[in-house]
C-alpha cells in the first residue's frame, strides 16, 4: 500500500469518527443530558435517573402601603410607610397625626408601590402620589403654582415599595 493510499484512508475513517457527535445548536449538551434530534433540529434531553438541579423558587412580592394624614388648621402632619395593608398605613398615620396635635386629622392619601410628597405653599398644600419621589415632587410643585401659590416647597417625600419576599 502506497502512503498517498495509507492517508486517504485515514482521513476517510476519521471523517467518519466525528460524523456520530451531535452538537445541538452548535454545542455540547450539559452533564446530565444527551442530545436528540434529527432532520436539522436538535436539542437536548434528561438522562433517564439523572438528578436535575432543582430551579429557584419563583420571585414573590409583596405590596407596601403608605399614608399621610393632615389636621390643616393644627399644621400637624401623620405618616406611616411600609406597611402591609392599606388599613394599617391609614391607622398608623391617623395617629402620628394625633400625636402631634392634630384633632381633626384626616387621611390626605393612602397610597402603595409607589411615592407620595406633601408640597406647601403660601395658602395651602398639595398630596400627589408617583411611581417615584421625583415625579410626585415634579407634580405636586407644578399643581401649587397652577393654584397661583408662592413659596411652594417639599415639606414631606416618602416611598412605600414593594418588598420582595422570596
Amino acid at each position: 500500500m502506497s502512503t498517498h493510499l495509507l492517508r486517504s484512508l485515514l482521513v476517510i475513517g476519521l471523517a467518519l469518527l466525528g460524523t456520530g457527535v451531535v452538537h445541538p445548536e452548535g454545542g455540547s449538551c450539559p452533564l446530565g443530558y444527551y442530545p436528540i434530534g434529527g432532520q436539522g433540529t436538535m436539542g437536548c434531553a434528561p438522562l433517564p435517573g439523572a438528578q436535575q438541579a432543582p430551579k429557584p423558587p419563583a420571585e414573590r412580592w409583596e405590596r407596601r402601603w403608605g399614608a399621610i394624614a393632615t389636621d390643616g388648621p393644627q399644621g400637624a402632619l401623620g405618616v406611616a410607610t411600609d406597611k402591609q395593608s392599606k388599613r394599617e398605613a391609614s391607622r398608623v398615620a391617623m395617629q402620628d397625626c394625633q400625636s402631634k396635635g392634630g384633632v381633626n386629622c384626616k387621611i390626605d392619601i393612602a397610597y402603595d408601590n409607589q411615592c407620595a410628597v406633601v408640597v406647601v405653599g403660601d395658602g395651602g398644600y398639595n398630596v400627589p402620589n408617583a411611581p417615584t419621589a421625583d415625579e410626585a415632587v415634579e407634580m405636586g410643585m407644578k399643581t401649587c403654582r397652577s393654584a397661583g401659590r408662592t413659596n411652594c416647597h417639599v415639606y414631606y417625600s416618602a416611598c412605600s415599595l414593594p418588598a420582595r419576599i422570596r
